[in-house]
């Protein structure tokens, strides 16, 4: 998971793994679906027109990426949502929005402009 003390390339990898799983609108709905109830992999299966062993692997994914949580219960797999990963999601959208107004903040001061409206500095 995203931790204060990783790497530049530990977070990009981290990065990556949580952004690509989103990446996909079936695994975003799987998430979204998990995060309001508990699933069975089969139940999950029947809510799209891709195949059983499609779904398996989009979960699969999810669960690798920490956005899903798999248990057994009984002879099936239950899915549900893991609402701390996608906390941290939210801290990392937050961190990369911060990041990049304060680069055009930084641009705007070079280009002698202020907020809008504002007179240009001579």
């Amino acid at each position: 998971m995203i931790v204060e003390k990783a790497t530049g390339a530990e977070h990009e990898k981290e990065a990556d793994r949580l952004f690509g799983a989103l990446a996909h609108s079936t695994r975003r709905d799987i998430v979204r679906r998990t995060m309001e109830s508990d699933y069975s992999v089969s139940e999950l299966a029947r809510c799209y027109t891709t195949s059983f062993a499609a779904i398996q692997k989009h979960v699969a994914l999810l669960e690798a990426a920490g956005l899903v949580i798999k248990s057994p219960r009984g002879r099936e797999q239950i899915v549900r949502g893991s609402t701390a990963r996608i906390e941290e999601a939210r801290e990392l959208l937050g961190r990369m929005e911060s990041l990049w107004r304060d680069r055009l903040d930084r641009f705007d001061q070079l280009l002698g402009t202020t907020n809008e409206g504002d007179k240009p500095c001579p």
